[in-house]
């Protein structure tokens, strides 16, 4: 047996009513998680992710001992952290017994996609269409962005079809001029409303 199960096994505060799982891992959450939270992430080198994981592990082994555990004690504490300090270790000898994971060296140098393209693209285009009138903006929502028809739109609006389709051709080029004029290619914004 390890030593962090025999640690874990120790509970030294006893309860006479058990709480409900919901109301144990509320209150454990309440007025350990944050402190246990900080403890986990330190000792695991800022990886949040994996504090929150080991966190999570914690709760549940608490939870295993819901008949002898107050989670609104504070001399719970000493226990919660034992078995955190446990479990990180435990983790930290597991991923040392692994051999190193080695990969193909032509896959280490590919781009990675981290999203600011995307988000600096969508920036442009919602300044770009602040240029265009209020009329155009709506009709470019309804028939770009929300996929519908020119008749669709046309009924929604309350105008013509023939409107629709004039206003779709007079924004489409306003917008596209409007991202020309950021650096933007707007190429793929010249399909025909129909």
């Amino acid at each position: 047996m390890s030593a962090s199960a025999s640690t874990e096994d120790r509970t030294p505060f006893p309860r006479t009513t058990e709480p409900s799982p919901d109301e144990f891992l509320r209150a454990l959450y309440h007025f350990h998680g944050s402190a246990l939270l900080q403890f986990a992430a330190r000792r695991l080198e800022g990886d949040w992710h994996r504090a929150e994981d080991v966190l999570q592990e914690v709760a549940i082994r608490a939870w295993r001992h819901a008949g002898e555990l107050d989670p609104t004690a504070d001399s719970v504490r000493p226990w919660l952290f034992t078995v955190l300090r446990n479990l990180v270790i435990d983790g930290h000898r597991a991923r040392q017994a692994r051999p190193l994971e080695t990969g193909d060296p032509e896959l280490a140098h590919l781009p990675i996609s981290d999203g600011v393209d995307h988000l600096l693209t969508s920036e442009v285009l919602i300044d770009a269409l602040r240029d265009l009138r209020p009329a155009q903006r709506e009709v470019l929502l309804h028939v770009h962005y929300l996929g519908r028809s020119v008749n669709q739109t046309a009924e929604v609006l309350g105008v013509p079809p023939g409107t629709v389709k004039s206003r779709t051709y007079y924004a489409t080029r306003a917008l596209r001029e409007a991202l020309n004029s950021r650096g933007l290619y707007a190429g793929g914004l010249d399909r025909e409303a129909g």
